[in-house]
Formats: C-alpha cells, sequence, structure tokens
C-alpha cells in the first residue's frame, strides 16, 4: 500500500484513546490524537469499514493534551492515554460508563458517583513482561509488547512500574542474557506485596546448576523472592527468599510456602492477604484499598446481616465485610483460591464470621441461590465475562431477593448486560455508578455500581 498522509479534524474518542475522525467519508482510527485537534495523519492500514492512522503532526492542540511522560510512549503498548490529562482521562472513562450502560443496556444510573482515583504514576503491582532473545537488536528484551504487534519493546524503562521495579528491566535483560536458558524462558511475571517484590520466571527448561547460582546471586543482590513456574499456573513454586536462600524442598501442592513475604494490607480493616504471585489480586494497591471502602460504605453492613460475596478470590472483600457484618459467605470457582481465603480469614480471626465454598458461578442458578438461605446483601466482582448468571438467579429470587447489590466491574460492557437483566427483569433500580481509575493512562475502565429493589439509596 503507498503511504497516505491527510489532514483531518478529530471528532471523538474511542474507549482505545484513538482520536476518530472521518477520512474520504470513511471512519478513520487516528492513534495519539484528541477531539477537537486538527492533525496531519499517516495511514498505516487500510480496511473496507475503517482506516488506522497514526499522527504524524498536530497542527491545532486540544488542551488537556499533555507531554507523555514515557519516552517509550506511542510504541509500548502498555498505555494509550500518556498524552492526555489524568483528570480529563477519568472524564472520558465516565462517559464511556454511562454511554455503555445505556446503548448495550438501556440504563441510567440515578446518580453518579465520584471518580475514585490515586497516584498515576508507578502504581502497576503486578504485570507480565515477555522476553525475547533478539540478536539484531542487542540480545534480551524484557517489556510489553509493542502497540497492535507482537514484538517486545526495547523498553529501558516504565513509569507506570514501581520505580523498584522500573529499575529492573535492564538487570533482567543482562540475568536472562546470562543464563542456558534464554531461548526457553519467554514470561516474568511480576508481583509486589506491601514488603517484597516477587518474580514469577516462566522457564520450558530446567535450570544449570550455574543458573541456579545466578538467579540466588540475582535475588540477592537486589532484594527479591524468585518463583519458578515451569508448567501452568499451579505448579509456580518459590525457588529461592529476598535474601538468596534456596527454598529447599519447594513443595508438592499449592500451599503459601511459610518463606514468603508476599502480602498486602488493608489498614482500614486490620486486614492482611498473603498470596502467590500468580494469584488474582487488583494490580493498583492503594486503589484497590479505596475501592475495598467505598464498596464497604455502599453495601452498608449492619451487625445482623448476611452477605453474599461472589468471587470472592482471596477475601478482598469478604474479610472487610465481615468486620461489619455477621455473616459472609465467600463464594469463589478456584479451590486454591478459596484455601487461602479461608487461611486469611483464620490469621484475621474471622473465621467464625465467614464461610467459603467453591462453586462454578458462570452455572449459578435460582436453586444455588435458594441454598444459601437469607441473605441482605451482595457484592459481586466478577472477571471479565461478568455475572450473567448470577444476575438472572437474582432476577428470579423474588421475595427472596437482597435488599443491596454493590457490583464492582473490569468490563463496562458486561456490567450493562447485567445491569439491563436486574434492572428490567428483576425491577431493580441502578442507585448509583461511578468508574475506578484502576489503570491509569490505559483505556482500562473499572466501576462499581450499586442496585436496590426499591427506595432511595441511603
Amino acid at each position: 500500500m503507498a503511504a497516505v498522509t491527510a489532514t483531518v479534524d478529530i471528532d471523538s474518542i474511542d474507549l482505545e484513546a484513538n482520536g476518530v475522525a472521518r477520512l474520504d467519508g470513511k471512519v478513520v482510527f487516528v492513534r495519539g490524537a484528541l477531539p477537537g485537534e486538527r492533525v496531519e495523519i499517516d495511514v498505516l492500514r487500510r480496511k473496507p469499514r475503517y482506516d488506522v492512522a497514526q499522527v504524524r503532526h498536530v497542527l491545532r492542540a486540544n488542551s488537556a493534551r499533555v507531554q507523555p511522560r514515557c519516552p517509550h510512549f506511542g510504541v509500548c503498548g502498555g498505555c494509550s492515554m500518556q498524552h492526555l490529562d489524568p483528570r480529563a482521562q477519568l472524564a472520558i472513562k465516565q462517559r464511556a460508563l454511562e454511554d455503555t450502560l445505556w446503548h448495550l443496556g438501556r440504563t441510567r444510573a440515578e446518580r453518579i458517583l465520584r471518580p475514585l482515583a490515586g497516584p498515576s504514576w508507578g502504581y502497576r503491582h503486578r504485570a507480565r513482561l515477555s522476553v525475547r532473545h533478539v540478536p539484531k537488536k542487542g540480545g534480551v528484551l524484557v517489556g510489553f509488547h509493542e502497540r497492535g504487534r507482537s514484538y517486545v519493546a526495547d523498553m529501558r524503562e516504565c513509569h507506570v512500574l514501581p520505580r523498584q521495579v522500573s529499575a529492573l528491566l535492564l538487570p533482567l535483560r543482562a540475568l536472562v542474557e546470562a543464563l542456558s536458558i534464554r531461548e526457553r524462558l519467554p514470561q516474568i511475571e511480576v508481583a509486589l506485596g506491601d514488603d517484597v517484590l516477587a518474580l514469577v520466571l516462566r522457564i520450558l527448561e530446567p535450570l544449570t546448576p550455574v543458573d541456579r547460582e545466578r538467579l540466588l546471586a540475582f535475588a540477592a543482590g537486589h532484594g527479591i523472592e524468585l518463583w519458578l513456574q515451569p508448567g501452568g499456573p499451579e505448579t509456580v513454586r518459590l525457588f529461592c527468599t529476598a535474601q538468596g536462600l534456596e527454598v529447599v524442598p519447594p513443595g508438592a501442592d499449592d500451599a503459601l510456602p511459610a518463606a514468603s513475604r508476599l502480602a498486602y494490607r488493608l489498614d482500614e480493616f486490620d486486614v492482611e492477604l498473603p498470596f502467590r504471585p500468580t494469584d488474582f489480586t487488583q494490580v493498583n494497591h492503594a486503589i484497590n484499598a479505596a475501592l475495598v471502602s467505598r464498596a464497604v460504605r455502599l453495601l452498608e453492613p449492619k451487625p445482623s446481616h448476611r452477605l453474599v460475596d461472589f468471587f470472592c478470590g482471596l477475601g478482598n472483600f469478604t474479610l472487610p465485610l465481615a468486620r461489619r457484618a455477621d455473616m459472609v459467605i465467600g463464594i469463589e470457582g478456584s479451590p486454591a483460591l478459596v484455601r487461602r481465603a479461608r487461611d486469611n480469614a483464620a490469621r484475621a480471626r474471622l473465621d467464625q464470621r465467614t464461610r467459603f465454598d467453591t462453586a462454578d458461578l458462570f452455572e449459578f442458578d435460582a436453586a444455588a441461590w435458594q441454598r444459601l438461605g437469607r441473605v441482605d446483601r451482595v457484592l459481586i466482582d466478577p472477571p471479565r465475562e461478568g455475572a450473567l448468571a448470577i444476575a438472572k438467579a437474582l432476577s428470579d429470587a423474588g421475595a427472596e431477593r437482597p435488599s443491596r447489590i454493590v457490583y464492582v466491574s473490569c468490563n463496562p460492557a458486561t456490567l450493562a448486560r447485567d445491569a439491563a437483566i436486574l434492572v428490567h427483569q428483576g425491577g431493580y433500580a441502578l442507585r448509583a455508578a461511578g468508574v475506578v481509575n484502576m489503570f491509569p493512562h490505559t483505556s482500562h475502565v473499572e466501576s462499581v455500581a450499586v442496585f436496590e429493589p426499591d427506595g432511595p439509596l441511603r
């Protein structure tokens, strides 16, 4: 395709932070452009219904445009909004939430909650970094993929990762370069707790004795835990402590090793949650703490209440709710997470006020709801697939339905779908909704919504 350069006016912005314009009567998505701008573009790809382009020059800038902080922005696919003021990012996400609720679910929130925002930089406590040995680029690369491509970006720093993680990008290159299995180590997973940083090395071949010594020295020199993953997530084992002491034997199950210090705290509720680095935890610890606090306030549990926490994971919401309620039932699909949630409840001395069950929540139905007995209020925190089966079961519950539902969502589209069922079939009202900026500088939209059968939100 011959190169095409044009000048366009940007009308709006999509959920991937691409400017939207028209060129020769066809929609063109322009990377790096903002609403109201006039830009000169290079067309990268032409499709039957739309084109994809990149900004060449900004001829008239939006007042919310800022200088990206990261030198890799635009190439690295980790961020898409660094050129936009964080306050404007929040406004776009709020509008995206409201538009999605209306266009997909035909629902509108009676009240818009104040956006939850926190640190814009150094917030990403979890990350999955790709590793590639690329001799043409000088050796091993460690980082996120390039935007829209399968190549690993040549990253030397990252401003959304905590400083101590960003500082390891180049040392990790040198470490992997020195290993005998550098061609068989495709991924490094990052998990940061309150007291220690853990790295999980995905290894496709066994380490040699020399490899092991190099890893032990690296862990001791940087004060990090190293974990190894030779197979699926269930094969993850602690290899050495942050002092470089090898953990032998590694263990034969998915229990938390006593030598690991990986955990995070929710100080408001006097709760600590140890976890394995491959367990699901929220990326942004500061926002997670604020989100838990808001969810508890919105659910407003009473000392006499009996609650259910669907998709409870490690007990992130369950244990704080148990500080306020008589009983909280946490339900989760992963048996390993349920075991850890029980351990966390016992550690917090909340085992008498909690119960944890394993169930396939994508097959949940009215009969399963009835087996839970009396439930006063419900919290739902599903993955991106949403909670369709739960929404249907609650909508069919009739007089046994809970008096309030707080739904924490990481996908506006599935929230809108489930909200439509709760509102149009279950007789609930969408009392409030608002965004949670869990991933600044990205197009990811996290949100929280409140549903009640009738009456104003108290």
